[in-house]
C-alpha cells in the first residue's frame, strides 16, 4: 500500500496548479519581482482574513520576529520570554539581537505557554531585563491571550504572538468578542513555510498589526530602512518576500478557511477513533479556542516504538519538537539544567504528531487510525 506521508504537498500543488501558475506566470512577465503589485494585494488579503489592519510580507517566520522585536527596541542585555516547547525560530531572532531568549514552562493540557508560569518568571525578573513576552501558538491553537496579556500588563511589557502555525486560529477574548491570531497583540508573527497551514514555495513570512506607526516602522526595517529608493532613514535588513512567494500564496488563501475547517474534521475523527486507545491522550481544546490543527498530536510514553511501528506500516508520523530548547546544545550556555521545565520535558518526550492535511482521505484517516490500534495489544 501507497506511504502516507505527514504532509502532502504535491496534493495540495495539484488542487491549486491552475491558479497558482497563472500568478507566477505574471509575475515573471511583468518582471515584477521585488515588491510587485502581488505582493501588495496578498498582504491586503492576509490582513483581512486575520481580521489586522496591516500586514506586511517579509522573507521568513523567522525574519517576522526579527523585525518585530528589532522595532520593540530589543537589545543587549534585554530577555524575551518564550517557550521551550518550539521551534528554534522563535528564539534564534532574540540572540540576533544580542538579547537572551527566558523560557517559560507550559501548560502540559495544551503545550502552550502556561500563564501562571509566565507571573513567576516576571516576578523573578527583580532587574526588568525582560522586555517583550511572545507566547507561541503551538500546534494550531492559540494560547489564553486574555490570561497572557493580563500578566504581561502587570509589568508593564508588550505581547508578540508567535502565530507561526496558527493561520487562522481564533480565540474568544473575555469580553465575547472573537479575534483571529496575529490582530491580538502589538505584533503577529507568521510563516508561510511550505508545510504550513498556508505555506509557500519556498521561505517566506509575514507581520500583522493594528498599529500605524508600528507598521510604517517594519515596512523601512524589512527594506533596508529606506523611505525612498536611495534614501535610508534607519539601518534595516533584507527582508522582504518575493513577489512570487506571494503569487503562490494568494490562490491559496482563497481555500484556507475551508481547508482548515477540514483539518477540524480530520481531527474529530481521529480523537473520537482514537479515544481509549492504549496510554493515548490528546490536547486539549479549551472553550472559545478554535484551532486549526497544524498539527494533530497524541501524547505516549511509548511515542518513539509507536513512531517505529507506524513508520514500518507505512504511516509517515513525525515529532514536533522531540528536544527542547533550554536542552538544544545552542542553548547549553543559559545553564537552564534539565528538569527545571519538567512539563517541556516530558511533553517533548511523549508528542507524536499523525498525518493531517486537507487533502487526507477518510480511508487514509481510517488507515492511520488502524495502525495507531494496531500497535497497542
Amino acid at each position: 500500500m501507497a506511504k502516507i506521508p505527514l504532509v502532502d504537498l504535491k496534493a495540495n500543488y495539484r488542487r491549486h496548479k491552475e491558479a497558482i501558475d497563472a500568478a507566477m506566470a505574471d509575475v515573471i512577465e511583468t518582471t515584477s519581482f521585488i515588491q510587485g503589485p502581488a505582493l501588495k494585494a496578498f498582504e491586503e488579503a492576509f490582513a483581512q482574513f486575520c481580521g489586522a489592519r496591516h500586514a506586511i510580507g517579509v522573507g521568513s517566520g523567522t525574519a517576522a520576529i526579527h523585525i518585530v522585536l528589532d522595532a520593540l527596541g530589543v537589545g543587549p542585555g534585554d530577555e524575551v520570554a518564550v517557550p521551550s516547547h518550539t521551534f528554534i525560530a522563535t528564539a534564534e531572532p532574540v540572540t540576533w539581537l544580542g538579547a537572551t531568549p527566558r523560557f517559560v514552562e507550559i501548560d502540559p493540557s495544551t503545550g502552550a505557554m502556561d500563564p501562571a508560569a509566565l507571573r513567576s518568571v516576571l516576578a523573578a525578573d527583580t532587574g526588568k531585563r525582560i522586555k517583550v513576552v511572545m507566547p507561541v501558538h503551538i500546534h494550531g491553537r492559540m494560547v489564553d491571550m486574555d490570561a497572557i496579556a493580563a500578566v504581561a500588563a502587570e509589568a508593564g511589557i508588550p505581547v508578540v504572538e508567535d502565530a507561526a502555525q496558527a493561520h487562522g486560529a481564533s480565540y474568544r477574548r473575555a469580553d465575547g468578542t472573537e479575534v483571529r491570531a496575529g490582530s491580538y497583540a502589538i505584533a503577529g508573527c507568521f510563516s508561510f513555510y511550505p508545510g504550513k497551514n498556508l505555506g509557500a514555495y519556498g521561505d517566506a513570512g509575514a507581520i500583522t498589526t493594528n498599529d500605524e506607526a508600528f507598521a510604517g516602522k517594519v515596512r523601512m526595517l524589512r527594506d533596508h530602512g529606506r523611505i525612498s529608493k536611495y534614501e535610508h532613514l534607519i539601518v534595516g535588513y533584507a527582508h522582504r518576500m518575493d513577489t512570487l512567494q506571494a503569487a503562490v500564496l494568494h490562490p491559496k488563501l482563497s481555500t484556507l478557511d475551508s481547508d482548515n475547517a477540514r483539518r477540524r474534521e480530520l481531527a474529530a475523527g481521529y480523537t473520537a477513533a482514537l479515544a481509549g486507545v492504549g496510554d493515548l491522550t490528546f490536547l486539549a481544546d479549551p472553550a472559545g479556542r478554535v484551532s486549526v490543527y497544524h498539527h494533530y498530536v497524541v501524547l505516549t510514553p511509548q511515542r518513539d516504538a509507536l513512531l517505529k511501528h507506524l513508520g514500518a506500516n507505512g504511516v509517515g508520523a513525525g515529532v514536533h519538537y522531540p528536544i527542547p530548547l533550554h536542552l538544544q546544545p545552542a542553548y547549553a550556555g543559559l545553564g537552564v539544567a534539565r528538569g527545571e521545565l519538567p512539563h517541556t520535558e516530558t511533553f517533548t518526550e511523549r508528542c507524536l504528531s499523525l498525518p493531517i492535511y486537507p487533502e487526507l482521505t477518510d480511508d487514509q484517516l481510517a488507515r492511520v487510525v488502524a495502525e495507531v490500534k494496531a500497535f497497542y495489544p
